[in-house]
């Protein structure tokens, strides 16, 4: 510690240079805890899906249809606790930055399949009869300020009505429903599906894809296959995941959010590899004289080389905090967008020894050079 202002003194030698180093490793950082923190919650999401949960989609893509007439032969399988449907809708409101993921459903059959779902059986009971009902997720309610009892006008970017060929559907909010600490889920809503298969344009008594529960998620394999056989050679034919399994490949449709992560990451911290490497030697080469006069006072070669690498670690360090420490902040920003992201310890301590890298990567360079120089050489300024 007796050293500390002389490494701090020698770090803020140039302050306006200290400064703009200092934050371009901030903003990397911010990148990092930021990016980081989203992939970690596409992550959680995939972690966290239940094991004894499935989805059957059709064979050909999420996007092709299945009869609603599955749903009692899965049911009846062996193995199938129960059995719902849902469908992608599509939709925002007001405004296409405003989206809102809506799904028409059997309420009774979906909440037995999602279990995760907390909703007032009072909200329930209104939306059975209530055909045009809808249960909205809290987050949405707050984000736009709706009550129950409201009608609310949403857009779908894929169904039309068969009445007047119209994109705009409008809803009464029946009651809320919380879907554990997934935030995004809350973002959504979910509406009768025989008030939408009867007004659609299109597609009448087909939905999305059905979930599933089993009682003995060891036999997941052998459900699947069975399912998948009980359709196979049919014009619609299945196929079963597990929850996680369809999780991952329906992110992967955005592309490996955790690869591009990497190689964006990759990408900054080579460039401030360079950047900062560059601006360390720029330092050192212009105090080798004052380098030179702490050997000659007694310093010996391993602290002045203590000296330099301690300042690449403290510059590192700091901005790492502080960068860190601003994505941290800015996640209640991007609740909305990516739901529950946050910045888990596990983030918090490899960005720090990503600094600590970042700092002897640059350091040590121009503390080799501190090391081997020669007093007399360095003092007449050769």
């Amino acid at each position: 510690m007796k050293y500390l202002p002389l490494i701090w003194a020698g770090l803020w030698r140039r302050k306006a240079r200290t400064v703009l180093t200092l934050l371009s490793i901030v903003v990397a950082f911010l990148l990092f805890g930021l990016l980081q923190g989203v992939d970690n919650a596409f992550s959680q999401g995939i972690d966290n899906a239940n094991v004894d949960r499935m989805v059957v989609t059709n064979s050909i893509a999420l996007t092709e249809p299945l009869p609603l007439a599955y749903l009692q032969q899965i049911q009846s399988l062996p193995g199938v606790k129960a059995a719902a449907h849902a469908s992608w809708f599509g939709s925002y409101y007001q405004d296409r930055k405003n989206q809102i993921f809506g799904s028409p459903v059997d309420i009774e059959g979906y909440l037995k399949v999602s279990p995760e779902m907390k909703v007032d059986a009072a909200a329930v009971d209104r939306m059975l009869h209530t055909r045009d009902g809808a249960l909205v997720g809290e987050t949405a309610m707050k984000k736009y300020g709706w009550k129950i009892g409201d009608r609310i006008p949403i857009t779908s970017e894929i169904w039309t009505r068969s009445s007047d060929g119209s994109s705009n559907w409008e809803f009464e909010i029946v009651g809320t429903y919380t879907v554990g600490s997934d935030a995004n889920s809350g973002n959504s809503f979910v509406f009768n599906y025989d008030y939408f298969d009867e007004a659609r344009a299109f597609r009448k008594g087909y939905v999305g894809w059905y979930v599933i529960t089993i009682a003995d998620p060891s036999q997941s394999a052998d459900v699947a296959k069975r399912l998948d056989a009980l359709f196979a050679n049919s014009p619609y034919e299945t196929k079963t995941q597990t929850e996680k399994e369809f999780s991952q490949s329906f992110i992967k449709q955005f592309g490996d959010i955790n690869f591009l992560v990497n190689a964006i990451l990759g990408a900054v911290f080579f460039t401030l590899l360079f950047l900062t490497g560059n601006t360390m030697m720029q330092s050192v080469r212009e105090r080798i004289p004052e380098l030179a006069v702490l050997k000659t006072l007694g310093f010996g070669n391993g602290q002045v080389l203590g000296f330099v690498l301690a300042e690449a670690l403290f510059l590192c360090l700091l901005a790492a905090a502080l960068g860190l420490a601003a994505s941290w902040a800015m996640y209640p920003a991007l609740k909305q967008v990516v739901g529950d992201a946050r910045l888990p310890p596990d983030i918090v301590l490899s960005g720090f020894a990503t600094a600590v890298l970042l700092a002897l990567l640059i350091g040590t360079p121009p503390a080799w050079r501190a090391l081997r120089l020669n007093i007399v050489d360095a003092l007449a300024g050769r």
